[in-house]
């Protein structure tokens, strides 16, 4: 697995939409050296580059155009140790939550649990121009693959078709992150591969439904064109990636365009379950750092390499941020040194009420239950999630004690089962013993030596937050739930006061970052900010 850095600045959606193509590599059996020196024209004239041109796209979910060692961000107005993809989604999904809070006071970072962010917020705009920028890439890719290019850089036979399934997992990569653009944004700058760099006329404003419209209708037409589940390399998307992004799509489309759309749900999460995945025989072997191998669990990840892949974000983050206090880092987690930033709140921990349950692996030694200064490590349980550990307990590489190894898995199979069974109990036309098997078969991997005889609504929100926990679900779980800005469930903090308060609704939306909104006179801010 091999990164190369993305070095282009960025300040507006417009000026992000107008990179250069650069090649950079990431993904197994994508390792080629970089190209430099070589416009887009003359790359794809060859085939032999154009799984390093694919790599590109798949790398800027990993090292996000950030130096190593935290380096300079190829997003300005946010420190290169904050600006990568999964560590932004991180920021934005989890930290906002009862699943997080943070000890750092750099820059407006606190706002984010206290839910007091504003549309200047360098954290809320550096997710934003991330995305985009991923979109960017994904369309440089797209619009150097069409039939017709393909015909006249003459593409035949076996590269042919190998260039149209590649050609399908840029257009997975690039509906996922206007996935989370709809999620997070929801009215957002539009544009597709005929989009072309350098274009005056800024992107156009698509709103919330049409943009889940078309996220929809990309995956749908993905979904018949990549590569059969199970079949494609490990970390590159298949059938099965589509699918389960589809599920999660429509379980979702209450809050995005006021639909109901469980019965869709359903039938993808069956068509996941029928191509074969299976749980990983133990939960935490899921965020070690060889959980790459053997893992029948995970649809979809991003692949880090912590001699390859060096970036501040990935699972270098989720390790390093969560260790602190008196806790061992390298016996216990593998790595040089803790960076004393990542706790959880006693809400959180209070979902766990079996002493059985190995997902509620706290460490609690010199630990306060009780958060009473946020920038207090001790204030609050550490949660053990990620480690640089293999599951033989060996360090995942022999020189990278400080980058880590651990892939996070952004679509897997426990949550296929937790959206099925979601959407049973929302009227689907699922089974509702079936959804009871699911539930059943994820809290026996969990330690769990009961059965359970029903569930209810209220109930898979808690297990999804027990099975999912830093995973980068809970804020558009509580979202869907109408329980993030609301009285109706409070964590430590939320509102910014120690007991918690309910905030505006409008916050089940981020802003649209203010210099895009002067920058491009199509946007609209969205309401409240």
């Amino acid at each position: 697995m091999k990164n190369s850095i993305i070095k282009i600045k960025t300040l507006t959606t417009a000026a992000v939409l107008s990179l250069l193509f650069a090649s950079t590599s990431c993904v197994k059996d994508l390792e080629q050296e970089p190209l430099t020196g070589l416009t887009s024209s003359s790359i794809f004239k060859d085939f032999a580059n154009y799984p390093n041109a694919l790599a590109k796209v798949y790398g800027g979910f990993a090292s996000g155009g950030q130096e190593p060692n935290g380096g300079n961000s190829d997003i300005n107005g946010i420190d290169g140790n904050f600006s990568q993809y999964t560590r932004l989604l991180y920021t934005l999904e989890t930290l906002p939550t009862d699943e997080a809070v943070i000890a750092w006071n750099d820059g407006t970072l606190q706002t984010i649990h206290k839910m007091t962010w504003d549309s200047s917020n360098e954290f809320v705009a550096g997710a934003y121009y991330r995305i985009f920028t991923q979109i960017a890439t994904s369309n440089e890719f797209l619009r150097n693959v069409t039939d017709e290019k393909l015909a006249s850089n003459n593409i035949t036979g076996t590269n042919l078709t190998e260039a149209r399934y590649m050609r399908a997992e840029a257009r997975f990569l690039r509906a996922l992150s206007y996935y989370y653009a709809l999620d997070l944004f929801g009215n957002v700058p539009f544009v597709d591969e005929s989009y072309l760099p350098g274009s005056i006329e800024p992107p156009k404003r698509i709103t919330r439904s049409d943009l889940f419209n078309y996220v929809e209708s990309e995956l749908l037409a993905v979904s018949n064109d990549l590569k059969d589940a199970k079949t494609n390399d490990y970390g590159r998307a298949d059938k099965a990636a589509a699918w389960a992004l589809l599920a999660r799509l429509y379980l979702n489309a209450p809050v995005y365009n006021g639909s109901n759309r469980n019965n869709d749900v359903i039938t993808y999460c069956n068509k996941v379950i029928a191509a074969g995945y299976s749980l990983k025989s133990k939960y935490a072997d899921l965020f070690l750092a060889d959980n790459n191998q053997n893992n029948p669990e995970t649809i979809f990840p991003v692949l880090f390499d912590g001699i390859k892949t060096q970036t501040s974000g990935g699972s270098t983050y989720m390790v390093h941020a969560a260790v602190g206090g008196s806790m061992a880092a390298e016996s216990m987690f593998g790595i040089n040194g803790g960076w004393g930033g990542l706790r959880t709140t006693k809400s959180y921990v209070a979902l766990f009420t079996d002493i059985n349950d190995k997902r509620g692996n706290f460490y609690t030694a010199g630990q306060n239950l009780e958060i009473n200064d946020l920038g207090t490590f001790t204030d609050g349980y550490a949660f053990v999630k990620y480690k640089n550990l293999t599951s033989s307990g060996q360090f995942g590489s022999d020189a990278a004690k400080n980058f880590c190894d651990a892939d996070i898995p952004l679509l897997r199979l426990a949550d296929v089962y937790l959206m099925y069974a979601e959407a049973t109990l929302r009227g689907g036309n699922g089974n509702a013993a079936t959804a009871l098997q699911y539930i059943n078969s994820i809290r026996t991997r969990a330690g769990y030596t009961t059965s359970l005889s029903s569930i209810n609504l209220d109930f898979i929100l808690d297990e999804r937050a027990r099975e999912l926990g830093w995973e980068m679900t809970r804020r558009t779980d509580l979202v869907r739930y109408g329980k993030f800005t609301t009285g109706a469930y409070l964590w430590p903090w939320k509102g910014g006061i120690k007991d918690g308060k309910a905030v505006e609704d409008y916050r089940n939306l981020y802003p649209i970052p203010a210099k895009d909104i002067v920058a491009n006179p199509n946007l609209i801010q969205n309401p409240g900010y």
